[in-house]
């Protein structure tokens, strides 16, 4: 049976969350960030182990205690995202075999649930083609230029935002992310968008709007809000 493994991009500094410490070692209803998200990775049954890509010289990762978990390992993450979970991937080349799936999760989404992942894992081994959590457009996009002001509208129809986990086929994923390498593509949106270079074409997936990622300050005490609900809610 095909086996599924996780990848953690944690590189990134955050600036936008504002102080010295990067946004996924902030605390969150007494752990870090990071520590929730990987948490709720572990608890799954489904998941056969981690792996968390840093900086190399992070000084956080070591304090934590889930980093000597059994199941977890640590990888030098990269320059970019899609180079973090490239570096996480080859760590796995040898060990997974190319028809084992891979979840790809933000290191600051930490109020994923455990029925989101389930929904996800069932549509993209029944698609085959992979899956992609979000939540569908609820208001018209706006479209502005340098300036801020509205340049295009774009209805809510069709339209998602794509959260996390998205899970592809471990080697169709690092072929679609050393393909983008090897391009020297400066950024890249998701791993949905390598993957939707080389034509393959995932499953949206409808999960819970609480599902947010950390990228201003307030977010914190929306997390914050977030996790007590879903805790009451046990």
């Amino acid at each position: 049976m095909p086996r599924r493994w996780a990848v953690i991009p944690a590189a990134g500094i955050g600036r936008r969350v504002g102080g010295e410490i990067p946004k996924q070692y902030l605390s969150v209803r007494g752990r870090a960030v990071i520590e929730h998200s990987l948490a709720r990775l572990l608890r799954h049954p489904a998941v056969d182990g981690v792996v968390v890509a840093t900086q190399p010289d992070d000084p956080w990762w070591p304090r934590l205690a889930l980093a000597a978990h059994e199941r977890v390992s640590r990888v030098t993450g990269g320059g970019e995202r899609y180079l973090s979970v490239l570096r996480g991937l080859e760590s796995l080349d040898g060990i997974a075999s190319r028809e084992d799936w891979v979840l790809v999760h933000d290191a600051v989404r930490p109020c994923v649930r455990a029925d989101d992942i389930d929904r996800l894992i069932e549509a993209a081994a029944g698609g085959g083609s992979g899956a992609v959590l979000g939540v569908p457009a609820r208001d018209a996009l706006k479209r502005a230029d340098g300036e801020g002001r509205v340049v295009s509208t774009l209805g809510r129809e069709g339209l998602w935002h794509a959260l996390t986990p998205q899970m592809f086929r471990f080697r169709e994923l690092l072929n679609a992310l050393r393909a983008a390498e090897e391009r020297g593509e400066e950024r890249i949106g998701d791993e949905s968008q390598a993957m939707e270079a080389r034509g393959i074409l995932p499953k949206m997936v409808k999960g819970h709007a609480d599902n947010i990622k950390i990228t201003w300050p307030e977010d914190l005490m929306l997390a914050e809000l977030f996790l007590a609900a879903q805790e009451e809610g046990q």
